[in-house]
């Protein structure tokens, strides 16, 4: 036995009970900590939604969306779901532009639904990989604007210039613009294109089987292949999936032909006519006659 000064006294097996005891408890309570710890996920995945047209209006969310992405530690790749026929050129630059910044920090990988073309293929160029469906919308690599208007009789301007256009003017503008959209195309994608700079320049639609075939796309998968790939780029094992709720939009503006084509419709402009209307990116159908677009368009 052992003495102590106070007259308490431990045998050594009751020192080494007390010992285990102690470590016992111990670790009782730190067991569900570490357990914790064990199972959070590595990193997250941010699924941020392009849907319906682009415009300035429904670009602005997505893009703090993107931003949201980049400036939270928690958030390690980025899918963008896609399912636009594009919108209008400024807007669709925008868009390009944020996912490019965002492209820069982390990965980002892009799946198709229905359609992603012209100002939503556009946006998509800087995504480390576009997965699509087999019958998935994409390319219409062209811009298309209205042809200027007459001026208003008597009209008083403060500038020769001042809400003026001509036809060569017009066509000037879109064909610089044509010319970014297929440059941007080239940059991205030439690696894998089957296709020369005129041949994207036709501004064809290609379903989603013929892109992959001719590298304007990479691989036939679902959404989940694509945050699959997000994680993999991002060297994710284990990951949570952050799902951003996609803009509210109007009206439809997307609608299909009884021959399974695609046209998209749009309003006049508002304004007078001698403001230059604005120039889209979009997918255009051939459509033989009014009668083959199904429904009205409403605002």
């Amino acid at each position: 036995m052992s003495n102590s000064p106070d007259g308490f006294s431990l045998t050594r097996v009751q020192s080494y009970a007390l010992v285990v005891a102690a470590a016992v408890l111990l670790s009782a309570i730190l067991a569900p900590v570490a357990y914790d710890r064990a199972t959070q996920p590595d990193g997250r995945v941010a699924v941020v939604t392009v849907e319906g047209m682009i415009s300035s209006n429904t670009v602005t969310p997505i893009q703090e969306d993107l931003r949201e992405a980049r400036e939270n530690e928690s958030i390690d790749a980025v899918v963008l779901n896609v399912d636009s026929p594009g919108g209008g050129a400024a807007a669709s630059e925008q868009l390009y532009l944020s996912v490019q910044r965002t492209a820069q920090e982390m990965p980002v990988v892009a799946t198709v639904k229905s359609a992603g073309a012209s100002g939503a293929y556009y946006a998509m160029l800087p995504a480390d990989a576009i997965y699509v469906t087999p019958a998935s919308i994409v390319g219409s690599v062209g811009v298309r604007g209205a042809a200027p208007g007459p001026s208003i009789p008597g009209e008083i301007k403060s500038g020769p210039d001042k809400a003026s256009s001509t036809a060569d003017r017009r066509r000037a503008q879109i064909e610089t613009l044509q010319r970014a959209f297929v440059g941007s195309v080239m940059k991205h994608r030439s690696d894998d294109l089957e296709l020369s700079r005129t041949e994207v320049a036709h501004a064809k639609v290609y379903t989603g089987a013929s892109a992959v075939d001719n590298g304007m796309a990479d691989e036939i998968g679902s959404s989940e292949d694509a945050i699959q790939r997000a994680a993999d780029e991002a060297g994710l094992e284990d990951y949570e999936v952050v799902r951003k709720e996609p803009p509210a939009t109007g009206g439809l503006l997307l609608l299909s032909t009884e021959d399974g084509g695609t046209v998209v419709v749009e309003e006049s402009p508002v304004g007078y006519d001698a403001v230059d209307a604005p120039t889209y990116l979009m997918v255009y159908g051939e459509v033989e006659t009014e009668d083959e677009v199904i429904g009205n368009v409403s605002a």
